[in-house]
């Protein structure tokens, strides 16, 4: 009941790198977990900053029953300043708690299992939303970050293979950087383009900026995927000339992402189609007449799942540290 680990991060960064396939089955599981009503995901908590405007941390709380039977909760911060200096954006911690005692049972560095969560999901959707595959077409990738890296690696082991990429950050040596993962990775053209229209005309589009509002109008054609993953890049009238599709609908229309600035503008949900989870099912049906558009809020039982399958991992593997006494007291009297 008392033991208590520390999951360091270049264990869990190998953990996932090693087993991305488990993964895209853990997310996707735990989705349809999520929409079976198997879990518990409050709303997420800000910590913002006057002075920082652009930053945050937030806290995901959540609790995954299923065969989990697990709570935590993930305090993530987002800095985008810090990559003027060569540092990630992002870092994070989860705690993880037995469900039967309510103990924490283990701390994991997680700006990677957030990374590999946030992935993922992209690429569960990528192959649902566009089941007959990618051959012939081309993936256009907005930012060229850490979280635009993971999604291009889960799109490859989820079995996408577009004939190229293209990728546009306003950072140049970003984007030539992530270009050349892809290359080296995926052994597949990516070339980079300073024209974010060029990158918008690709057939499916990811979005993985730190954007604070929206700043593309353009509407997308029939037959267009799009992955905004980061949230706040499309316009309203984008979403409303789309089928839409929410990781959680509640969730997504906060914080003024681009769903609930179309639900402020409408008064309605009326433009939202469904849950991957219902696409996953097959009780959400798309047409081919408009684009589609994948937003997911991110849940925090995808953290939850993802860090508890690495603890089970590091375990097994030995690269979990077990603190001893951790505890200060074990009786009550």
């Amino acid at each position: 009941m008392f033991t208590f680990d520390v999951v360091p991060g270049d264990s869990v960064l190998k953990i996932l790198r090693d087993r991305r396939g488990e993964v895209l089955d853990l997310v996707a599981r735990t989705y349809r977990s999520h929409e079976a009503g198997a879990t518990v995901n409050p709303d997420s908590y800000f910590l913002r900053f006057p002075e920082k405007p652009d930053s945050r941390i937030i806290a995901l709380p959540a609790f995954l029953g299923a065969d989990v039977q697990m709570a935590g909760i993930k305090w993530i911060s987002s800095f985008p300043r810090n990559t003027e200096n060569g540092v990630p954006r992002a870092s994070a911690v989860l705690i993880l708690n037995d469900y039967e005692t309510g103990y924490p049972i283990a701390i994991l560095e997680a700006a990677n299992i957030s990374a590999a969560r946030t992935a993922a999901s992209a690429a569960v959707a990528a192959t649902a939303l566009r089941p007959d595959g990618y051959e012939g077409s081309r993936i256009g990738v907005v930012g060229g970050g850490v979280i635009a890296r993971n999604i291009c690696d889960y799109l490859h082991a989820a079995g996408c293979a577009p004939d190229a990429y293209v990728v546009h950050d306003l950072h140049e040596p970003s984007a030539r950087a992530l270009a050349g993962h892809i290359g080296d990775t995926q052994g597949r053209p990516a070339t980079v383009t300073g024209d974010l229209e060029t990158a918008l005309d690709a057939e499916t589009v990811v979005f993985a900026t730190t954007a604070l509002e929206p700043y593309v109008h353009r509407q997308f054609e029939a037959g267009q995927l799009v992955l905004n993953i980061s949230l706040r890049d499309l316009a309203p009238d984008v979403i409303l000339g789309a089928q839409n599709v929410l990781d959680n609908v509640e969730h997504c229309m906060k914080a003024n992402t681009s769903p609930h600035l179309a639900e402020q503008l409408t008064g309605n949900r009326d433009f939202v189609a469904g849950t991957l989870a219902g696409v996953l099912d097959q009780q959400v049906k798309l047409t081919a007449d408009r684009p589609v558009i994948f937003s997911p809020f991110g849940l925090g039982v995808l953290d939850l799942a993802v860090g508890a399958f690495a603890l089970q991992q590091a375990r097994a593997d030995g690269t979990a540290v077990s603190v001893p006494n951790f505890f200060g007291e074990t009786r009550r009297w």
